[in-house]
């Protein structure tokens, strides 16, 4: 299994749409739209290599140096089997 975390989504968000409107959207946004082109992305470049899998959005666990935290009220957002 592996675990990502994505930490700069507003920079992203920013660069792609500008400063201005990303301001004007909350990070909990940027974040989903981030997730959503990386596991649209990931399913289309794996299954190319011929991997079969999950890949999911899950809201609730912090990813840490020397660990992961399972936080209350742990969600998955989306799954994707590919």
């Amino acid at each position: 299994m592996l675990v990502l975390k994505i930490t700069n989504a507003s920079e992203v968000v920013a660069a792609k749409i500008g400063r201005f409107l990303e301001a004007l959207t909350p990070d909990a946004l940027d974040e989903k739209t981030i997730e959503d082109v990386l596991i649209k992305e990931l399913i289309k470049n794996l299954s190319a290599e011929g991997l079969k899998g999950e890949v999911a959005a899950v809201r609730g666990l912090e990813l840490h140096e020397h660990g992961l935290d399972v936080e209350e009220g742990l969600h998955v957002r989306r799954r994707e089997a590919f």
